[in-house]
Formats: C-alpha cells, structure tokens, sequence
C-alpha cells in the first residue's frame, strides 16, 4: 500500500494544487473527483470500496488523532500526504478545518441501477439549488431507511463541497443517481411501481390524512422543491397527490430539510407497520 510521505507536503505541489482545484465544480466534473473533509467523511469513503478515497491530506496532529482512520485509507490504497495546517486550509472549504481532506473518486449510481433493485422509499430532489440542504436531506433520507437518492438536472451538485459536509457520511451509504431530469425520474420510479408525492405546503392533501387512510404503505418516492419556491406547477402534476405537512402550531412554514424527514419517517412508519411493503423485522 502506498506509503505516507516522510516530510510534510510542499503547498507548491502539483498534487494540494490539483486538490485544490476541486472546490470549483467545472474542475470535478472534468476529474470526476471530489473532496471529503473531516474524520467521518475519510473515514466512510475509505470503507466504502477500493479504489474510491483517492488521496489524503493529514496534518501531524490529526494523523496521531485519527490513527485508525489513517491506517483504513492506507489499507483503502489512498496516498497519504503529511500537510501542515495552511495546506489543509487551502485544500479545505471549511472555516475550522479538521486536519483531514480525502480526494474521492464519484460514487454515483446510474438511474437505471437505481430502478432495477426496486426501491421502496426514494427521495427526489427537484430543484433545490442549497448545497446544504441537499445534503442534510439526503442523510434525512439515509436515517429512514431511504433506498436511494435522486437530484434532478435542476439541483445542487451532489459533490458540493458543503453538500458533502452536510451529508455526514451518508453519501457513502446510499445510492445516489445525479442529473436525471425530473419528467424521466418521477416516469421511471412510476413504471418500477412506485407512488409519487409530492411535498408542498399549499399540497390539497394532508400528510395525516394520508397516514390514516393507509395509503403511504406501499413503495414511495418524495419529491422535494426548491427551498424559496417549492414545487412549480409542472412538477406538481406529475405527481399521484401532493401532500403537505399540516402545521399544528403558529409557525408559518417549515425548512426544506425538516419537511423532508418528516415525510421520509411517515413513509417508513407506514411501510413497516402491519400490511406495508416492509416486514416488521426488517433492519
């Protein structure tokens, strides 16, 4: 496995250059690469398959810290680099920088593989434009259960540096297809036998309503809008029915990420509750 480099990396490498050059999106598409910063990021592209942690950058610090998560990149077959702390800040998109930026090669799965192993539950991400968000709904989507992930051609880059981040690993758990337009997804999940809802609040029907007619237990695609505007009318009538959360108290809304757990975890309940698609015993 390749070894560590003895002293710590010049900053005027071509390779903290190249890494660098990764924050820019047009640079990771051309790669096909993308950065993953901190301890369990590292740590989940190292155990996600040979081959996919590339690189690592680690300060002296962190490569004592994070042993164990050095020692699994290594055994991954990444290039350890030593760096100091102004490489990692280069390297790093973060205000604090942890100490350890992985170089990554793209994890995502095509669409088609995505429809053959008959999903469940899927979350479809149609428009929404905050990195942030992206990820956070998609380790929403990881937490409940979610057998894959969709981003529309109208979406963030799945590879967003503050994507990654928010995602806490969960890229590295789930499917994810990048780039489908939202006509070909919500007709390829239909034709695979899935339900389409979609999530708005000005949806006619009501997420409780819903659970208490039993409808939400078989196989379910969400699809999420953009995080101002929501759902554009287009959208909305591809779906089966589109459903809002109700809001029991005084808020006026809720954020794009919360309405997605909600509607993920109401699905998961309902597939595992007696007569859903799920068995009651399945992890």
């Amino acid at each position: 496995m390749p070894p560590a480099s003895p002293e710590p990396i010049s900053p005027r490498s071509p390779r903290v250059a190249a890494a660098r050059r990764l924050g820019r999106r047009n640079f990771r598409g051309k790669d096909r690469l993308f950065l993953a910063e901190g301890p369990q990021a590292v740590r989940e592209a190292a155990g996600y398959g040979e081959g996919t942690l590339v690189e690592l950058f680690v300060t002296v610090e962190a490569a004592e810290r994070y042993a164990d998560i050095v020692g699994e990149a290594r055994a991954a077959g990444a290039r350890v680099h030593l760096a100091d702390e102004q490489v990692i800040a280069d390297i790093s998109t973060t205000v604090t920088p942890q100490g350890l930026v992985g170089v990554c090669r793209f994890v995502d799965t095509p669409f088609e593989e995505i429809l053959a192993a008959r999903p469940k539950l899927v979350a479809v991400l149609a428009h929404v434009r905050d990195p942030g968000n992206a990820g956070t709904v998609l380790r929403c989507a990881d937490a409940a259960g979610a057998e894959a992930v969709v981003l529309t051609d109208a979406s963030v880059d799945l590879y967003n540096p503050k994507a990654v981040r928010a995602s806490v690993g969960s890229l590295f758990h789930l499917p994810v297809a990048v780039g489908v337009p939202v006509e070909r997804a919500v007709a390829g999940l239909k034709e695979a036998g899935v339900r389409i809802l979609a999530a708005d609040g000005a949806g006619r029907d009501d997420l409780d309503d819903e659970l208490d007619k039993g409808t939400m237990g078989g196989p379910t695609a969400w699809v999420f809008g953009n995080e101002a505007w929501g759902l554009p009318e287009e959208t909305r009538a591809l779906a089966d029915a589109v459903v809002r959360v109700p809001i029991h108290g005084k808020a006026e809304s809720l954020n794009l990420a919360t309405a997605a757990a909600v509607c993920l975890y109401a699905s998961a309940r309902a597939q595992r509750a007696s007569g859903g698609c799920r068995s009651v015993t399945e992890s």
